[in-house]
């Protein structure tokens, strides 16, 4: 794989591939061993981003009239569950035999219309089902987005034309690991059941990739939108899910995780059109709103206990409370001290109310901010001024 490192954060980090990627690879690499009968070791391929990869053909299977291989998906140094998964590729043509165990899970996805050289595009074990509007794929079809659908095609073609195959080809796309991975992706939450997704805008994974996070906050919203939701109820993980689902008792299903980027999910529910966002979250992550702070990523910043000491400090704390409020470690501890000062409600007050003043500037006033702050030892801590009245609108939703 040709430049494969690159500096991310000040250190050289590796590069990995996407599953669109493995699945196009896997693709060419049966289409070309079905056509010219003899088998390869590798395979180049050539991603939207420009960077070719040469990929080893891992576990080959023929037959009459087909062949399947796979490539081992490489995450390079960005955490990924997929990372090591094999994806296979199934080529057939229509008339072939196809292995007992080759089941197409889901219907086809035809290319782009070319009676001779017709490339059908299947879903099979470990990918997953689209069940929800919203997404690049088509309800009740695999899980393989635009771009690795091209590549696919692109890839199957020109294989099909060196050979001089005119006709149509079957591709099948499994991931055996599928179902298992699942889970621990934002599939479940997305609508899509029963395996992931085939990804991939560029071919290339790049290391430690916020834009990667972002775009699947982006997916979750687009997917609400096109479900006929105008207002958005957002956690930062699972400590806001569990805490509102358990506690508050409220429907997290059509929730949206934002991580770290309050930002970039403000900005966008702006751009969507949406009529208000209440984002229900730790106190460790909210407060730092209070300040402006609008990734919330200890890398980036870190104004939790200087923020307390000081609003203590403009209500009557002496510099002693100052100083132990901004030598505590954790937002529990700081409550702590508060609740002892008999400081708490008040401070709260200010917090919630600078939150709700930097996300209303974030937004322009366009739309409906609220947050609402939590502990898991304290409970509720503070609201925003309008966080009850976009509470009881999600309470309403839900009938």
């Amino acid at each position: 794989m040709e430049a494969e490192v690159v500096v991310s954060q000040g250190r050289l980090m590796r590069r990995g591939y996407t599953t669109g990627s493995c699945a196009a690879a896997a693709s060419k690499a049966a289409a070309a061993m079905l056509f010219s009968g003899e088998e390869m070791d590798s395979v180049r391929l050539d991603t939207p981003k420009g960077i070719t990869l040469t990929l080893d053909v891992l576990d080959i299977l023929r037959g009459p009239g087909f062949v399947r291989c796979a490539i081992r998906k490489d995450s390079g140094d960005d955490p990924d569950d997929t990372d090591g998964t094999l994806v296979y590729a199934s080529v057939s043509i229509p008339q072939a035999e196809i292995p007992e165990d080759e089941v197409c899970m889901h219907p086809r996805i035809p290319s782009v219309e070319q009676l001779d050289l017709r490339v059908e595009i299947w879903g099979g074990i470990g990918v997953g089902k689209v069940t929800k509007p919203g997404l690049s794929c088509k309800v009740g079809g695999p899980a393989i987005n635009p771009v690795p659908r091209k590549m696919i095609t692109q890839e199957v073609r020109s294989v099909m034309e060196q050979y001089g195959y005119r006709g149509i080809v079957r591709v099948v796309i499994s991931i055996p690991d599928g179902p298992a991975i699942a889970p621990k992706t934002f599939n479940p939450r997305l609508g899509i059941i029963g395996g992931i997704s085939v990804l991939g805008t560029s071919g290339i994974v790049e290391p430690m990739s916020d834009r990667a996070l972002i775009e699947t906050m982006y997916t979750e919203v687009d997917s609400r939108k096109a479900n006929g939701y105008n207002n958005l109820l957002v956690f930062f993980g699972n400590y806001g899910a569990d805490f509102t689902r358990d506690e508050m008792k409220l429907d997290i299903s059509t929730a949206v995780t934002c991580s770290n980027f309050v930002g970039e999910l403000l900005d966008y529910a702006v751009l969507k059109g949406f009529e208000s966002v209440l984002i229900i979250g730790h106190s460790g992550k909210l407060i730092k709103l209070a300040q402006g702070v609008m990734n919330t990523h200890s890398k980036y910043a870190d104004c939790r206990s200087e923020f307390l000491a000081l609003q203590a400090m403009f209500h009557g704390a002496g510099p002693s409370v100052g100083r132990e409020i901004y030598q505590a470690l954790t937002t529990d501890e700081m409550t702590k001290i508060l609740k002892r000062e008999g400081l708490f409600e008040t401070v709260m007050k200010e917090v919630s109310a600078k939150i709700d003043f930097y996300m209303q500037k974030r937004v322009h006033g366009k739309i409906r901010t609220g947050a609402i702050l939590f502990s898991n030892v304290f409970g509720i801590l503070g609201k925003t001024a309008e966080a009850d009245d976009l509470l009881a609108l999600h309470r309403h939703s839900e009938g």
